[in-house]
């Protein structure tokens, strides 16, 4: 079986709560008292000074020291000697953008999938965890070399999940529509729309829904479906698809 150990986060800010606040409980059980160090990864947001100041300060808080890559002068050796990779969030195509322009697509891969080191995402971090990020809701601001990303899991996921809200007027597209609007095009992966308070935890070959909300998944040419925490959806890592690179 791979040694992958993915925790992918759909928010990392519930209303209410301070930054990873809901889900801190989560990540403790989920790094571990073998890690000491994580590796943050900030391209999501133009402001990586403060960005890794907030990460630095909420990991600090739960146990651990944060190292951000932009600060680093050497990014792919700051990988390969990672203990733990988290990828915050922020906006999609600039952070896949970076992933490409500092070679570090293979380099993660390589550590999550052969090494078997923890990788966290959140938001935007979950959307490049995945075979593309051709469901995020991000607008493009940058355009990156390729919508392929790490390819961690066979599917694709759309964090920040919102039903359609049936006393608003507004008539733009849902969610949902979006989402069957992509699988109307050919040999297109299931896609778990993650609602916020909601993560999904991968051990290997299992994959189990976590949180406090559920989760909708949509499969190609199928009605979605409804899914609470404690579901098990590992047989979505089983499923193979032309696009995983």
């Amino acid at each position: 079986g791979s040694p992958r150990r993915l925790l992918l986060i759909s928010n990392s800010t519930l209303h209410g709560g301070g930054y990873l606040g809901h889900c801190q409980q989560h990540i403790q059980s989920f790094l571990g008292q073998k890690v000491k160090r994580v590796l943050f990864i900030p391209y999501a947001l133009h402001d990586r000074d403060a960005y890794a100041r907030t990460a630095r300060e909420k990991f600090e808080s739960l146990g651990y020291g944060l190292d951000s890559i932009h600060e680093s002068c050497d990014p792919v050796e700051a990988v390969r000697k990672s203990e733990a990779i988290f990828i915050g969030g922020g906006n999609t195509f600039r952070l896949l953008k970076a992933l490409y322009d500092n070679s570090l697509i293979h380099e993660i891969r390589k550590r999550v999938l052969e090494d078997g080191i923890p990788y966290m995402g959140s938001s935007a971090g979950t959307n490049v965890a995945t075979v593309s990020i051709n469901t995020t809701n991000d607008m493009p601001i940058v355009y990156p070399p390729s919508l392929q990303a790490l390819g961690l899991v066979p599917f694709n996921i759309n964090p920040h999940y919102l039903d359609p809200d049936i006393k608003r007027t507004h008539m733009g597209e849902t969610r949902e529509e979006r989402i069957r609007q992509y699988h109307e095009e050919p040999n297109t992966p299931p896609v778990l729309g993650l609602r916020e308070g909601t993560m999904l935890l991968v051990e290997g070959d299992k994959a189990t829904l976590q949180g406090v909300t559920g989760a909708r998944l949509f499969l190609r040419g199928k009605k979605p479906t409804e899914h609470e925490p404690g579901t098990d959806f590992s047989f979505l890592l089983t499923d193979s698809n032309p696009l995983n690179p």
